[in-house]
């Protein structure tokens, strides 16, 4: 994504009313990705895919410095979690190799050990991923979720919600019993913003509570 599209979307988040606005990056955020950028050399552009972009935007969004400064009344978590109103949110935004685009680890111990930053007692985790099985079939066939982050999340972490994205096709709901998992993405295979939000309520831990003004802006 080009700088100059980035700079829209940061005005549109830095528009929105809601009092709390959580960001996670993610395989298209290359500028945020420093190790993506330390090894991506003017003639290594060749050979990564557009995926519809111009090879001169994609080395525009490479370039460019201090791209994380421009996220305002926001909170951008990488690999971090945060608590509001006693409920505990992680986010992340890796993804098992996909496209030689940012944020790309190897499936197995390679990004397991990403997962392993992950905290218990999570209430919501949100990754770029989808795990394996849940929101993550490609038009292809091909199920690009990641099982070591399924395996992390129904043996360890166990969230009451797993919010997502990466995978546009496979936007929607689903559910193994326990875990209620969510593609939020918003655009579809195309790129076009034409998917609804998906909003859902969560009880606040017993002794936390919300002020009146918070309950339209959360």
């Amino acid at each position: 994504m080009s700088t100059s599209q980035k700079d829209i979307l940061f005005n549109i988040l830095r528009r929105l009313p809601h009092k709390y606005k959580i960001v996670i990056a993610g395989n298209h955020e290359l500028s945020f990705d420093e190790k993506f950028t330390k090894l991506t050399s003017p003639s290594s552009f060749k050979s990564i895919p557009t995926l519809g972009y111009s090879r001169n935007e994609l080395r525009e969004a490479v370039v460019a410095k201090n791209i994380r400064d421009k996220l305002k009344n926001c909170i951008y978590l990488e690999d971090k979690g945060i608590e509001l109103f006693g409920l505990k949110i992680y986010g992340s935004p890796w993804q098992p190799e996909f496209h030689k685009w940012a944020f790309n680890l190897s499936r197995g111990e390679e990004i397991l050990q990403k997962w392993d930053l992950i905290p218990e007692n999570i209430d919501i985790l949100v990754t770029h991923t989808p795990p394996v099985g849940h929101g993550d079939a490609c038009c292809t066939g091909v199920r690009a979720g990641c099982v070591e982050l399924l395996t992390t999340v129904q043996n360890r972490v166990k969230p009451k919600y797993h919010v997502f994205g990466h995978i546009h096709e496979g936007y929607g709901i689903t559910t193994d019993g326990t875990v209620i998992y969510v593609n939020a993405s918003t655009c579809n295979i195309n790129y076009n913003p034409v998917n609804p939000p998906i909003a859902f309520d969560i009880s606040l831990p017993p002794g936390c509570v919300k002020e009146v003004s918070d309950y339209n802006q959360l």
